[in-house]
């Protein structure tokens, strides 16, 4: 692994307790000495059980939600590494399905359904829900027996969310709600580049951001991590070639926002995701099953509009025009950036 970590680039505390868990990494824990000597006071099978059973209790609770949807593979592997590592307790409550770019949003005068979902040695949930839901759910102590975890991490994403795509983006509000309720946090998002990036590159980010998240658990334990801050970590394209940590100032960056006129007949199937062709379709359905009642009531409009014609011509909703437009955001160049801000550093290849 190329990382590096640069004291010029993140806080001191932070720094010293990444550098210790790199070089734990690396093995140097191996030729510890004292690590045999402990090996011959190795208590009885029952003490063995007991201690473990109090180890799990007092690990630290971590959250882990998303905006990808729970069966995102950033999000599962991330939550596979995290109690593989067995250093907390893993409780995860995500979206049932993508909320990518759901911003801040809740869900209100509906109800949110949660359903229990299995991630290998992690308490799970998935919500019918944005992020911010999911967030905010479990820290209302309605869904898990606590209310307030150690830390809250939202990720990994698929796609960055750097500059302006902060305040569209769902998996950064999921963080950011964490923060609002008192709750240190972090949002991890991956640079997907469209026909280079693969799956496999969700676990090399894990490998890159492990550190950082247990570094920042260690700081949090010891008091000394920032108050009334999320840490937004963003990895490069290519994340086992980064050249490093570098900490970043925001950007004003953002994709152009490109809005194109669809067909009436195609703007159902070929140009809406799933859910809202599914949606287009359910309410299509309801229509027809009530096809009779609204011809009663275009009826009864029919005979209103004819009696209300010999005063004043009544309008009619034959004149009304429907039209069809999507929404994509177009990258386009950027030149002349400050290299500490959080785009530039992040296509230089630095861990921003």
């Amino acid at each position: 692994m190329t990382t590096s970590v640069k004291n010029n680039f993140l806080p001191p505390g932070l720094v010293s307790n990444l550098q210790e868990v790199l070089l734990n990494r690396k093995g140097g824990s191996e030729n510890d000495p004292s690590k045999s000597n402990d090996e011959s006071t190795q208590p009885s099978s029952s003490d063995a059980v007991e201690a473990n059973s109090d180890t799990e209790c007092s690990k630290p609770v971590v959250l882990v939600t998303n905006a990808d949807g729970i069966e995102a593979p950033g999000l599962n592997f991330l939550v596979e590494a995290l109690v593989r590592d067995g250093l907390c307790n893993v409780h995860v409550c995500a979206p049932q399905s993508d909320k990518s770019v759901s911003g801040h949003s809740v869900t209100l005068r509906e109800t949110v359904a949660v359903t229990s979902a299995e991630i290998n040695g992690a308490t799970a949930y998935e919500v019918s829900g944005t992020p911010v839901d999911c967030v905010s759910l479990a820290l209302s102590g309605a869904l898990f027996s606590w209310s307030k975890p150690l830390l809250v991490i939202s990720g990994i994403n698929r796609g960055s969310s750097c500059g302006h795509h902060m305040f569209y983006s769902g998996v950064v509000a999921g963080a950011r709600e964490a923060l609002f309720c008192g709750v240190p946090s972090m949002s991890i998002s991956l640079n997907w580049k469209k026909d280079e990036s693969q799956e496999s590159d969700f676990k090399d980010a894990v490998t890159i951001c492990l550190p950082l998240i247990n570094a920042a658990i260690r700081d949090i334990e010891k008091g000394v991590f920032p108050k009334s801050c999320l840490l937004n970590i963003e990895i490069p394209a290519s994340p086992l070639t980064n050249k490093g940590f570098k900490l970043t100032k925001q950007s004003l960056w953002r994709s152009t926002p490109s809005w194109q006129a669809v067909s009436a007949n195609r703007h159902s199937a070929g140009f809406m995701s799933n859910q809202q062709s599914l949606g287009i379709q359910l309410a299509q359905l309801s229509r027809d099953a009530s096809a009779a009642g609204a011809a009663r009531r275009l009826t009864t409009q029919r005979k209103n509009v004819e009696i209300e014609s010999v005063g004043v011509a009544g309008k009619t909703d034959f004149n009304r025009v429907k039209k069809y437009f999507r929404l994509e955001f177009v990258d386009k160049d950027q030149e002349g950036l400050d290299e500490d801000l959080d785009f530039r550093a992040l296509e230089n290849g630095f861990v921003s």
